[in-house]
């Protein structure tokens, strides 16, 4: 089973804001998902992917709107961001605040993965979310691409909006795709083969309202001393499975790469995995299986497209693979999770 990480409390507190609106006992569902309410109280602590999960589930449950998501984003600051959102904050440009996504967004947690297509004319921005409850996954990609659009209002003091969003969650009633449609102010496409949310590529050269280049450099320094203590806390399995996660939305599967990352050499990074018991191929399967089982479950990928996003030279490869892993087909796995 690939562990979930870690999720930072700023970006858990966007959901709780949400449910504290709607006066539910939030301690109680703390402590029913194994959550102190203490912790919640400081900005520099994390929870367990796990406990994340579980509390999203409950609060799912308990609040029974399937707008939790979107409303949930509405309630975006600087702060849900971590450091990532101080630094964004100074930026000049958006071009300036891409750039720091992908290498801090573990500040954030590892609740997905950002990465970005760029176009002659648009620039797409997917996150591949990493946990595997569907229920939870859509309300997370929902609350994400929300705070993405909206925050983006705030940084640049402008109107902007997307020239679409793709969600690969199912079209819900009329009323909730209007809901949709409000936040979002442009189209939104369900049943899609990806989540993504399209911008033009003007927007990368829109000033924002803040820039500030000798405190964002400041606050690059502090980001970069934060991640340091967040590495040295972690096993390196799962410094690898994050790599994995992020080469995997690529497609690309280099064992090289992954050392590369960690500044070492393949046969150290073999010699490290061994002492904790496992391999990188053993980790890289586990990515693998997880993204396959969510892409046959709930997207409409052929499977030509998952082998390949799953970085398999050809389908046959991924069918031999999927059918060891689990004891069925590809196709005899999105049959059964469809009954």
């Amino acid at each position: 089973m690939l562990g979930l990480g870690y999720a930072s409390v700023p970006a858990v507190k966007q959901y709780l804001q949400y449910a504290e609106t709607l006066e539910l006992d939030i301690d109680a569902l703390l402590v029913q998902s194994g959550i102190s309410p203490a912790i919640m109280t400081q900005e520099n602590e994390r929870i367990s992917g796990e406990q994340l999960q579980q509390l999203l589930a409950l609060l799912i449950a308990e609040i029974n709107d399937p707008l939790f998501g979107l409303k949930s984003g509405e309630l975006v600051q600087t702060g849900s961001y971590s450091v990532l959102g101080y630094i964004t904050m100074t930026c000049a440009t958006f071009a300036e605040v891409l750039e720091y996504v992908q290498p801090y967004e573990k500040l954030v947690g590892d609740m997905g993965v950002t990465s970005m297509v760029k176009n002659h004319d648009e620039i797409q921005v997917h996150w591949h979310c990493a946990y595997p409850m569907s229920v939870v996954r859509e309300q997370m990609i929902d609350n994400i691409f929300a705070s993405w659009v909206l925050y983006s209002r705030w940084l640049s003091g402008l109107d902007l909006h997307p020239k679409c969003v793709h969600l690969q969650r199912q079209q819900p009633s009329q009323t909730e795709v209007l809901y949709y449609e409000k936040v979002f102010a442009c189209p939104v496409l369900f049943a899609q083969a990806e989540n993504c949310v399209v911008f033009p590529i003007s927007y990368l050269a829109v000033s924002l309202r803040q820039p500030d280049n000798f405190l964002r450099k400041t606050l690059e320094q502090h980001a970069l001393q934060q991640m340091s203590v967040l590495e040295k806390s972690q096993s390196l399995s799962v410094q690898v499975k994050d790599i994995i996660r992020f080469l995997l939305a690529k497609g690309i599967t280099r064992k090289d790469m992954v050392a590369s990352q960690l500044n070492m050499s393949e046969k150290t990074l073999q010699r490290k995995l061994q002492l904790e018991t496992t391999s990188y191929q053993k980790l890289l399967d586990e990515a693998r299986l997880q993204l396959a089982q969510e892409y046959l479950c709930n997207t409409n990928l052929s499977f030509d497209s998952i082998a390949m996003q799953l970085g398999f030279a050809e389908v046959r490869s991924f069918f031999r693979r999927f059918k060891l892993w689990t004891g069925q087909t590809p196709s005899e796995y999105r049959d059964s999770s469809s009954d």
